[in-house]
């Protein structure tokens, strides 16, 4: 495996062996699965599991451990796709655009596109009003942004999940 340190502004790729693969393909449906039986199921030691889960965190291949929830059994929320388009483009122009998203709780997923558009938001609030709210604050009153275009989710028909993505090769 080499480090994914930062080349010339592009992450480098970390090179997975065939255990790295499978252990990442536990985790990724269960990152609580003990260390003991991710080692049985790919053929390591439990010494060499932990080792290996501590350098993909550290090369960044695992970024985050994290917990699915079910926005069914929460409080109501809205989610929101909103397709956003720059008067300018540029590295400097949509880094900007960018920081102020990351700031924003109300933003669960933001991703740079090509085509017409050049942001694709997912945003979660809890009513029309605060969409409101939030388009005020973070599109409409940025110089930047030409237009948006607002989509509201009537139900969801694909969960984003771990499952449906596996590694290739995993």
């Amino acid at each position: 495996m080499e480090s994914g340190e930062l080349r010339g502004g592009m992450v480098a790729t970390v090179d997975l062996d065939g255990f790295d693969q499978r252990i990442l393909a536990i985790v990724r449906r269960n990152n609580l699965t003990p260390a003991r039986v991710i080692a049985a199921q790919v053929g390591l030691s439990e010494t060499s599991v932990l080792r290996r889960l501590r350098h993909l965190r550290a090369a960044g291949v695992i970024v985050a451990d994290v917990a699915l929830i079910d926005p069914a059994r929460l409080a109501p929320l809205l989610t929101i796709h909103v397709l956003v388009e720059l008067n300018q483009s540029g590295l400097k122009r949509e880094q900007a655009f960018a920081a102020r998203l990351e700031a924003r709780p109300e933003v669960i997923g933001a991703w740079n596109v090509t085509g017409r558009t050049d942001f694709l938001l997912t945003v979660a609030v809890p009513s029309i009003e605060a969409y409101q709210r939030f388009s005020d604050e973070v599109l409409a009153s940025d110089d930047n942004v030409r237009d948006f275009e607002t989509l509201v989710t009537l139900r969801e028909i694909v969960r984003p999940h771990p499952l449906h993505a596996d590694l290739p090769g995993a």
